[in-house]
């Protein structure tokens, strides 16, 4: 009987691939460990926290910030939490999410207390119900003053309330920049959607330097630019919205910009381009903001409603309250220069 001799490559060629089994996540797994895998978040917090309280006896001090921690730990459970809804979650008519947004909460709050150390007044002058056009100074390159005046109303009132903030058209048709200014509630610096959100009883916020102010070269700090043609006055007649002043300290000094390069700016379609002492130098290190020492100031509600809603066409009326809003705000800026014992102290 002759038999067929079968050369290496026929064997490969027929050989069938062996099947790998991959067990599912967690089935081939002991009870106890399941168990163990569960409880890990809360056995190294534990561990952290006896390792912290061990540490503060041998130095003295703290060494490790357990609240930075559990804030770290909060964001990430949140994150997890809302990424379960799938597609099942509301967004207002702007498109903005309210869990989502609260979820960032524990990261500001970190910026807004120990980076910045900020020190709020006057909160209590924004309304806990009902309408308000909040108009602050502008400055530091990126609107970073937006973000701590919001996280001071929700984190320091004593009824947290989201704050809508009007942004400039440009950063609302950048790709992803855009649908993050959306989901957490800013919206396009126009006259119609400030009406519409101070309809719906609304805090609104907004800055009439616009990105004059946050474009000013760094030896014209905290000198308030024009307020334009009062636009916001007129809309906060039409809306019977009072308006609350807002001084803002700290956030000049986080992005010192000593040029603007014109011809670059006009080149990548910006309205500047700022160079500070580590941009661009540094490259994307150069944008992290230095920690400046902030002081925000609520100032009382200018009643603006009280006037009927034709008042909003008188040109004169509607800039003598521009020019009010204005210099009480310079003051605040002022009054809290004196007030701040340093610059990052």
């Amino acid at each position: 009987m002759i038999q067929e001799q079968v050369t290496p490559r026929q064997r490969k060629k027929n050989s069938k691939p062996a099947e790998i089994v991959r067990p599912r996540s967690g089935l081939g797994l002991p009870k106890q460990v399941r168990r163990l895998q569960r409880q890990a978040p809360v056995y190294a917090l534990k561990g952290l926290s006896e390792l912290s309280v061990r540490l503060r006896d041998l130095t003295g001090r703290n060494v490790i910030d357990l609240n930075r921690i559990m804030s770290v730990a909060q964001f990430v459970y949140k994150q997890q939490e809302l990424a379960r809804r799938g597609a099942n979650y509301e967004v207002d008519e702007f498109g903005f999410d309210p869990q989502w947004t609260e979820s960032f909460l524990s990261v500001f709050e970190v910026l807004y207390r120990d980076y910045w150390r900020v020190e709020t007044t006057g909160v209590e002058n924004v309304p806990a119900t009902g309408r308000a056009l909040l108009v602050a100074n502008h400055a530091g390159v990126l609107p970073w003053d937006g973000t701590m005046i919001k996280t001071a109303v929700f984190a320091e009132h004593s009824h947290p309330r989201h704050v809508r903030a009007l942004v400039a058209s440009m950063f609302l048709g950048m790709p992803v920049l855009s649908w993050f200014l959306r989901r957490t509630g800013q919206t396009v610096g126009h006259p119609d959607d400030t009406r519409r959100l101070l309809e719906r009883d609304e805090l609104v916020l907004v800055f009439p330097e616009g990105v004059r102010g946050t474009g000013k070269s760094f030896k014209d700090r905290y000198r308030l630019r024009r307020f334009g043609r009062g636009g916001f006055v007129a809309t906060a007649i039409r809306s019977r919205a009072p308006i609350i002043p807002v001084s803002v300290v700290g956030s000049e000094e986080i992005y010192p910009m000593v040029a603007d390069l014109a011809p670059l700016a006009r080149l990548f379609g910006l309205p500047y381009f700022p160079v500070t002492p580590f941009w661009p130098w540094l490259g994307p290190l150069g944008m992290i903001p230095l920690p400046s020492k902030w002081r925000i100031q609520f100032h009382e509600p200018i009643h603006v409603e009280e006037n009927p809603p034709e008042a909003a066409d008188d040109q004169n009326l509607v800039m003598a309250l521009a020019d009010e809003v204005r210099n009480t705000i310079q003051q605040g800026i002022y009054d809290n220069l004196k007030l701040r014992r340093g610059v990052f102290l």
